[in-house]
């Protein structure tokens, strides 16, 4: 498929400008990411149960948000966590107080890697949704990430992966040592640069664009200035 493309900077932009210049809430661009990767769970047939696995930044936002709408779809479903919750950003913090009080089950891994207690979380799900890293991510996943995603790679589970799969560099489709292996990526307003380079489709699987609700006027500026 012919999809346009936004890379790392310009992927930034459309979402600075629709909060700064269109006045959207960020918060309503991570609500309607995380409700459209729980429609594309839906579509796929998933029934649960669903581990969603998440580090600190706006892509375990997109998860938690994620969470709760399979929740309401009464979907089991599961987060475990791979941060304190003060280092979650501003928007990811908010959206985990509000499944602390939903009663999805969480666990807070931190950042040690538990193998022996991943192992028992991933023996019962059907599906794992990575929400480790997001696109602003470049080089080796740190420790306890990489050892995360080898776990997550060997547990031979279907894997969702939200924007790109972690470890793989949105601009260039370079893998990381530790790499998910995703049967489905849901990406945002466009797709990425490095998801056509030379082996990225291993990688990446089933690639979905997903409208996060930003206007058409500010993503067709966007793109038209992205061809300049």
């Amino acid at each position: 498929m012919n999809w346009p493309t936004l890379n790392r900077r310009q992927t930034r932009e459309v979402d600075r400008r629709a909060v700064n210049e269109y006045g959207m809430s960020s918060l309503v661009l991570m609500e309607n990411a995380g409700r459209g990767v729980a429609d594309k769970l839906a579509e796929l047939g998933v029934r649960g149960p669903v581990v969603v696995c998440c580090g600190k930044g706006n892509n375990a936002g997109d998860g938690f948000v994620l969470a709760r709408h399979l929740d309401l779809r009464s979907i089991a479903v599961e987060v475990l966590v791979w941060a304190e919750a003060d280092d979650l950003s501003e928007d990811a913090g908010i959206n985990f107080g509000i499944l602390q009080k939903s009663g999805v089950p969480i666990e807070v891994f931190g950042t040690r890697h538990d193998a022996a207690r991943l192992a028992g979380r991933l023996a019962r799900a059907e599906w794992i949704v990575d929400a480790l890293l997001g696109t602003g991510a470049q080089g080796e996943p740190r420790a306890p990430l990489d050892a995360v995603i080898a776990q997550l790679n060997a547990s031979a589970r279907a894997i969702l992966a939200i924007d790109l799969p972690s470890g793989l560099d949105c601009d260039t489709g370079t893998p990381a040592t530790q790499t998910i292996r995703a049967a489905h990526t849901c990406t945002f307003v466009a797709a990425k640069p490095g998801f056509f380079a030379s082996g990225a489709a291993d990688y990446t699987g089933q690639v979905h664009v997903l409208d996060i609700g930003a206007p058409r006027r500010l993503i067709q500026d966007c793109l038209r200035e992205a061809s300049l």
